[in-house]
Formats: structure tokens, sequence, C-alpha cells
């Protein structure tokens, strides 16, 4: 019933998301979707979602469903080719995956039954929300750009202050480390989707075997943090001090819509900040920073893994904080309430597995009164925040390591006790 309720949920967002993008003219996410089955696609999620998706078969059925989506990719390709359709340069393969995940869902309802037939569409689903989820973010920006045409990118910098602007000290950095550094940590922030799906196929490893899906893992915080996270886009539209006080970048933006030029060389003025106009193209997608709280949750699920991952996650992590700074999209108000929005919805996740207990509701409700309480600080105190660096810096610090805080001790009591060793009782010796 779980699964059916989220099916249907699922459903009823995407037509309605569907129906708001035809209102603004743009395609939405699942004529998107529907597109590639035959037009070319972006190949990343789609072979993405197919590698979860195989999870749930065996080896030799794994290696099946590679070489036909491999297969159709490639006729795909010479079929092209033979009619002459231009195809841009990273939208060669893909539709093979999308056929093979649709086949396991057919195959699934018409030879499989019971728990195999249930198993097999859970992979199939798995897959196709993420491919799903990929679609959802993409028209959640579009509409962003058309919905709120005014930003708050001027209150947002002036609360900066008081953490004394991290956004232009980290671009700075990141220019004098050019070209190794940019060239780095630009991967990083483009292939976090390629290192959450390397940790899911970790953690569902042993699905296979088992004929069943652990209790929590990554994809569904993942999924989460997408779903909910470009709501508060609407409510809070930012477009990122590299919109707002640089150049912009190609294909957005400009200094003809920027407050002014002054990333990441001079740190803006404290002045009484205003909503300004901005262009209906560049997403307001900064508040709160979801490329944190997705590492964020990277870094939560690789905790329990071997060493390699831990480390990988740890250095995901930190360079995807490097880059959201470095490279000018994000302010550092931003990185706070998106750990903060990243470890409530975790507890939510967690807390509803276990059964809404007290520990759990009083964690989610501690996170959610947080950031709510960001938001409005940012809303409707940046000029006291930047005028008392040191009072509200250290506050907001305290904030986001007070969620951290009751994250760790309350999962900690969430944790199984391993029980103590049985003593054998002494015996009487023998007279």
């Amino acid at each position: 019933m779980l699964w059916v309720t989220a099916g249907v949920v699922t459903l009823g967002f995407l037509i309605a998301l569907e129906i708001v993008a035809r209102h603004y003219g743009l395609p939405g996410p699942m004529t998107s979707q529907a597109r590639e089955v035959i037009f070319p696609p972006k190949p990343g999620p789609l072979y993405a979602g197919m590698a979860l998706m195989m999870v749930v078969l065996t080896w030799r059925q794994r290696f099946i469903a590679a070489g036909a989506a491999i297969g159709i990719d490639v006729v795909f390709v010479l079929v092209r080719w033979a009619a002459g359709v231009k195809v841009p340069a990273d939208h060669f393969f893909g539709n093979g995956a999308l056929w093979v995940m649709l086949g396991c869902a057919v195959i699934a309802v018409t030879r499989r039954t019971g728990r195999e037939r249930v198993l097999l569409l859970k992979g199939v689903g798995l897959g196709l929300l993420l491919v799903a989820g990929r679609k959802t973010g993409d028209t959640w920006l579009l509409i962003t750009s058309k919905a709120r045409p005014e930003v708050l990118d001027q209150y947002v910098a002036t609360a900066d202050h008081a953490l004394g602007n991290p956004s232009w000290l980290a671009g700075r950095i990141l220019r004098a480390t050019d070209p190794i550094g940019t060239h780095l940590l630009d991967w990083v922030y483009g292939e976090l989707a390629v290192a959450a799906v390397v940790v899911a196929l970790y953690q569902l490893r042993n699905v296979a075997a088992e004929r069943r899906f652990p209790t929590h893992h990554l994809v569904r915080t993942f999924l989460v943090i997408g779903l909910l996270g470009p709501a508060f886009y609407m409510i809070f539209p930012v477009v990122g001090p590299i919109f707002a006080y640089g150049p912009g970048t190609s294909g957005t933006g400009g200094l003809q819509w920027a407050v002014a030029d002054l990333w990441p060389h001079t740190l803006p003025t404290i002045s009484t900040p205003h909503p300004f106009t901005y262009d209906g193209i560049t997403p307001r997608n900064c508040m709160p920073s979801l490329h944190t709280a997705w590492a964020t949750a990277i870094f939560i699920h690789t905790r329990k893994g071997p060493r390699t991952l831990r480390y990988a996650g740890t250095f995901w992590l930190i360079a995807t904080l490097g880059a959201t700074l470095g490279f000018g999209y994000h302010y550092g108000v931003d990185l706070i309430a998106g750990v903060v929005f990243a470890l409530t919805i975790e507890a939510a996740l967690r807390t509803f597995d276990r059964g809404w207990d007290r520990s759990g509701i009083q964690l989610v409700a501690y996170g959610t009164v947080v950031f709510a309480a960001l938001l409005v600080s940012y809303r409707y105190l940046p000029m006291k925040m930047a005028e008392h660096p040191w009072v509200f810096g250290p506050l907001l610090m305290l904030a986001m390591i007070s969620v951290i805080y009751g994250y760790v001790r309350t999962t900690r009591l969430w944790e199984p006790k391993a029980a103590p060793a049985r003593q054998p009782e002494p015996q009487p010796e023998p007279a």
C-alpha cells in the first residue's frame, strides 16, 4: 500500500507540474520523458536509472539488460546517422536504457507473479523515479525563472556579511588555483548524481540475493530533497552572486541584469536591500543550496561504508561546498540552510521508518523550526545581521551545529545495541 500510495502521489504531482509548465509555454516532465523514447536523450540519468533498476536482477540478467540497452542505442545511432539527423554531442546514447526499463516493467506485469513481480516493479520504479526526478527538477527550475521575476539576492548578500561573504573569498581562491582547482571542482559539482548512484549501488548491493530492499537508502533522501527543495525556490527566489553581482555565465544572466559587477573582487556595500527584477531564463535555485543538501546526504550515507567510501563521501562534501562558493553559485547562508534542510529530511525519513516516536518527532520539529528561522532572518533581519556580524555569524553557525548535534545524538540512540556475551554459569566441581 505504501508503494501504491507513493506512486499515486508521484503521478499526481507530475500531472500538476505538467499543467503548470504548459501554462508557461514549457514542456513538462512527462512530455520530456515521453520524447526520449524516440528522440535523442540526455544519457546520464537514463543509464544511472537502469543501473539502479538492475540491483534486483541476477548477474546473468544484468548482462542481458546492459547488452540490450547498448544494442538498442547502436541501432538508434545508425538510423539517425543514415537519416542525417543532427544530434547534440552528448545526446547519442540513452534510449536503450529507457527501453530496457520499460521492457522490464512489461515483463514484471506479464511474466512474474507474487513477490518476484513486486520486487521487479520496485526496481523499475526506482530507476524511473531517478529519471523523473531529473526531469522534474529541470521543469521546476524553468518555472521559477518564469513565475518569480523578482529576486531577493540583495537580502541574502546583506545577511552574508555576518559570515564574512565567503563566496567572494572562495571565488578569489579558486581563481588563484586555475586551471587545476577549477577543473577538479567543476567535475565534482557536475558529477554529484554519479557519486550518489555509486553510494546507492553499494547500499543496494544485496537486493538481488535477499530479494528485498533495505528499509532506508540514499535514493529516498535524494529524491525527497529534490522534490521539496524547489518549493523554497518559489518562496525565496535567489539567483546567486555570480549572476546578481557578476558577469553571469554563458547563456544566462549578465551585467545588464546584475546589481553591479562586484563578484568576486569587490564586496557589496551594506545598504537597505530591495527585491529587483532579473531575467526570465536564470533559475532561482539558491535558497537553500540543494547541492549542499545532496552532498550532505551522501556524506551521511557513507558513514557506515568501507574506509574508501567514507573518504570519498567526505571529499565530495568538502569539494561541493568549495565549488558552490568558488564558482559564485551560492552565498554562505545558502549552505547553512542546505545542511539543516538535508538533516531534517533525513531525520524525517528515518523517523517514518521507525514509527513516529518522541525522539524522532522532536528532532524533525527542531530542524524544521531552525530552517524556518533561518529563512525568516535572511528576509527580515539582513541589516541587523550585517551590522552585527560578531553576534549573528556565530549564531548562524551554532544553529547549524545544534541541528547536526541533535541528529548525531538522536540517531546514535536508534542504533541497535550489541547484546553482551553470555557468561557460562559456574558449575560445581565433582567431589
